[in-house]
């Protein structure tokens, strides 16, 4: 498979990693009492830009999986273990850059329950990211065969 398409199956599978385990995730710590009644899941709300919050999320997510596409053949992990630590990045990403640029306390205040929420959340993102690859491109992009 090429850079490109890797890229673009990153990018589709990370999407699809978001709508499926990320938002399941929130659902689920929601439906537990981790996460308030009103936290949101699957909206289509608009945030102030006009973008429906889901698609922005599938966006952002979609970056990361773009990027753990065009690494992919450079793992040397398990690729579920690469999506998890994908999930990871995503989760420190969001505690201090995007903390810093939306004039949010960095590290989440630095709140346990804050660290657990977004690890449970952007783990699970990344966790289904390297299922969704594994699966997606085992199955549609089978390796070449050996030469003889």
């Amino acid at each position: 498979m090429s850079t490109l398409q890797r890229v673009v199956v990153g990018f589709l599978c990370a999407a699809l990693s978001v709508v499926i385990f990320h938002q399941g995730m929130i659902l689920a710590l929601r439906e537990i009492g981790m996460l308030p009644a009103a936290a949101r899941v699957w909206s289509l709300a608009p945030n102030p830009w006009g973008v429906p919050a889901l698609l922005n999320q599938c966006f952002w997510g979609g970056l990361y999986g773009a990027a753990f596409g065009a690494l992919a053949p450079r793992f040397t992990i398990p690729l579920w273990l690469a999506g998890l630590l994908t999930g990871v990045a995503a989760m420190l990403v969001g505690f201090f850059v995007v903390a810093m640029l939306k004039g949010n306390p960095i590290g989440g205040g630095w709140a346990g329950q804050a660290w657990l929420r977004s690890f449970l959340i952007n783990g699970c993102f990344g966790l289904g990211l390297g299922l969704i690859w594994t699966g997606v491109t085992g199955r549609f992009f089978p390796p070449p065969l050996p030469r003889r």
